[in-house]
C-alpha cells in the first residue's frame, strides 16, 4: 500500500512539476487576464475623445452661428428661429442629428446681466426636452447669447466609465458664444 501510495505522490509530483515549466497557452491566459482591461480603456479613450471633438465642433458652430447675429445679417434679413436652426445644420450634421439640436438665443442690455449658463432641462411624461428656447435677435449694441444645446448619446464602457449627467444617459453638450451686436 505504501509502495502504491508513493507511486502516485511521484506521479502527481511529476505532473505538477511539467505543470509548472509548461509554458503553452501562457500568452492565452495573460491575454485573457489583461483583454478586459486593455478594452475597457480603449473605449473609455474612444469616448472622450469622439466627446470632445463634437463639442469643438459644436462650439465652432455657435461662434460661426452667433457671427450671423453680430453682423447684424441675420436682423436685416429677418431670419426666423426655424430658419436659423436651418443655417447652422450645415455646419454640424456630420457629427449631429439636426433634429435633435436646441438653440437659445437671448439679447441683453450689458454683458453683467447676460447669462451663458447650461439651461436646465425639463422633460415631459415621454422623455422629450420640453424648455420653450427663447429666439430674441439682438439690435445694434445690445450683448447677445447664443445657445447650441445637444443631449450627446454617451456608451457605457465595461469598467464603469461614466460620462453621462442626464438622467436618459446622456451627456450635455453645450457650444456658446456672447458678444455685442455691431452697429449695422
Amino acid at each position: 500500500m505504501f509502495q502504491n501510495l508513493a507511486k502516485y505522490l511521484r506521479r502527481c509530483a511529476r505532473d505538477i512539476s511539467r505543470f509548472c515549466f509548461a509554458r503553452h497557452g501562457t500568452t492565452a491566459v495573460e491575454f485573457a487576464l489583461i483583454a478586459p482591461i486593455f478594452l475597457g480603456l480603449l473605449i473609455a479613450v474612444l469616448e472622450t475623445t469622439l466627446f470632445l471633438f463634437a463639442q469643438a465642433d459644436l462650439q465652432t458652430a455657435a461662434a460661426q452661428a452667433g457671427r450671423l447675429f453680430m453682423t447684424g445679417s441675420a436682423q436685416n434679413s429677418g431670419t426666423t428661429h426655424s430658419q436659423f436652426e436651418s443655417a447652422i445644420c450645415p455646419t454640424i450634421q456630420a457629427l449631429f442629428d439636426c433634429s435633435k439640436l436646441m438653440v437659445n438665443v437671448q439679447s441683453y442690455t450689458d454683458f453683467s446681466s447676460a447669462s451663458a449658463s447650461a439651461p436646465t432641462l425639463t422633460y415631459n411624461s415621454n422623455g422629450t426636452v420640453s424648455n420653450s428656447w427663447s429666439y430674441s435677435p439682438g439690435t445694434p449694441g445690445e450683448v447677445m447669447v447664443v445657445q447650441l444645446i445637444y443631449q450627446w448619446p454617451v456608451v457605457g464602457g465595461p469598467l464603469g466609465f461614466k460620462l453621462a449627467n442626464l438622467a436618459n444617459g446622456s451627456v450635455e453638450m453645450m457650444g456658446v458664444t456672447a458678444f455685442r451686436v455691431e452697429p449695422y
